[in-house]
């Protein structure tokens, strides 16, 4: 019992990481257009990814986490250069919203940017924890 918890323990930040990352790219998208969404769209994707590393290996150092997601970034951007993703996409949203469509440049900072900033949260994150009962406040 004690080693299931601890597996949920260490999960359940991630897990609600994530749940947070798609709401913020969901309410950028809903509040702001153009080149700005864009870019925060490629950011926030690779903080996704980052979530996600971290779901399914929560000992991971955070900037592993973040070369793994930066990669994985990279490998969906380069990806896209073989036109597969955009035929996909014309078919399937969930395709288009995971593998984007047409290859572009600029997204590569981006997915560092994204990378760094999740990083950045995660450190912060890990310092500004409540205190746990029984503890000196």
């Amino acid at each position: 019992m004690d080693d299931l918890r601890g597996k949920l323990d260490a999960r359940l930040p991630a897990a609600l990481a994530a749940g947070v990352t798609v709401a913020a790219g969901l309410g950028v998208r809903a509040v702001a257009g153009g080149e700005f969404a864009k870019c925060a769209g490629d950011a926030l994707y690779t903080v996704l990814l980052y979530t996600l590393v971290l779901l399914f290996a929560p000992r991971a150092r955070p900037a592993r986490a973040a070369v793994w997601a930066a990669a994985l970034s990279w490998a969906v951007e380069l990806f896209q250069l073989t036109g597969l993703p955009d035929a996909w996409g014309r078919s399937s949203t969930l395709a288009r919203l995971v593998l984007g469509s047409t290859f572009n440049p600029p997204d590569l900072l981006w997915y560092l940017v994204g990378a760094g900033g999740a990083v950045l949260l995660h450190r912060v994150a890990r310092t500004v924890r409540p205190a746990s009962p029984g503890e000196a406040a």
